[in-house]
């Protein structure tokens, strides 16, 4: 099977690289032509823009966008709409918004161009692991791309599926990342705590290297921090400020619309939040605070 890889960071650049090792024909395209000459080193087609990749592509024309979400996607989306023709395939493997998401697929039918959101999970890991796909759209369409999810999925068998209609791929895949929050959050937490109990001298790295075998928290989140720690085993070279995606945010938008409690969620959320204020003003009201009813000790800037 054959298709177009628009986005060739990373994770679209690993996925293009799967796809060809098992068999498929892609032609990549990426702003940076860097990116697009690493695509035809690993054995795809390259092209300098949206417009060559639809040419080169035998109808009906299947198109994987691996674009950061929001108003680029939307852009790609419109631009590929214009060049495509009915019974063309569109899939949105980013993280978009699944409200966005639900628009684009209602947009693209009126063109009789099909379209499924898929909700992408893996990381830098999926090249060799494979990668988690949630997918949303018509069962049929899903049916036809078959070959390809069954080749960028872990087996033929595990880590993809079809979860429900227009937008609930990206839906999925936003509860997913919230989730991923919580479970961070409670790794971080728990390393903290041991590192500040200096009495016992704990070696985080060989405490981690104990958890993944055997442990109910195993995980491939706690591997990873197992690997980040036996290489800096106090985290010396890494600044405390975390990013966040977007999409543990609309989690707990959704969590809130619906009436459904998100509290370790929205916590993480705001923890990531708290690394990136150097200021961190309420903490210094708080400290202020207890100063002023209770006399406690506040610690001045020198």
């Amino acid at each position: 099977m054959e298709l177009g890889m628009i986005g060739l960071g990373k994770m679209g650049l690993n996925m293009t690289t799967r796809l060809v090792r098992g068999g498929h024909r892609v032609v990549g395209f990426a702003r940076s032509s860097e990116s697009v000459q690493k695509a035809i080193k690993n054995g795809a087609e390259g092209a300098s823009s949206l417009a060559e990749v639809i040419e080169k592509l035998k109808p009906p024309r299947r198109v994987w966008l691996m674009v950061p979400a929001g108003n680029i996607t939307s852009q790609v989306i419109d631009q590929s709409a214009k060049l495509l023709s009915a019974s063309d395939i569109i899939i949105d493997g980013g993280n978009s918004y699944y409200k966005d998401t639900i628009r684009h697929a209602s947009d693209l039918d009126t063109n009789g161009i099909d379209f499924l959101d898929c909700g992408t999970s893996g990381g830098i890991w999926g090249l060799t692991e494979g990668y988690s796909l949630m997918i949303g759209g018509k069962a049929a369409i899903v049916e036809k791309l078959r070959p390809i999810f069954e080749t960028l999925a872990p087996s033929a068998v595990t880590g993809w599926g079809r979860v429900g209609p227009h937008g609930s791929g990206h839906f999925v895949k936003m509860v997913h990342n919230g989730i991923e929050y919580g479970m961070m959050e409670s790794l971080a937490e728990g390393f903290s705590i041991m590192k500040s109990k200096k009495e016992f001298g704990f070696d985080l790295s060989e405490i981690s290297r104990i958890w993944q075998h055997g442990s109910v928290v195993r995980s491939w989140l706690l591997d990873l921090a197992a690997a980040a720690l036996k290489t800096d085993p106090n985290l010396d070279d890494i600044q405390p400020w975390v990013a966040d995606s977007g999409e543990g945010r609309w989690t707990v938008f959704e969590s809130i619309d619906l009436d459904i409690p998100a509290p370790v969620i929205t916590l993480a959320l705001q923890m990531r939040l708290a690394s990136r204020d150097d200021k961190n003003f309420s903490a210094r009201v708080l400290a202020a605070l207890r100063n002023q009813f209770g006399g406690h000790t506040i610690r001045k800037n020198e």
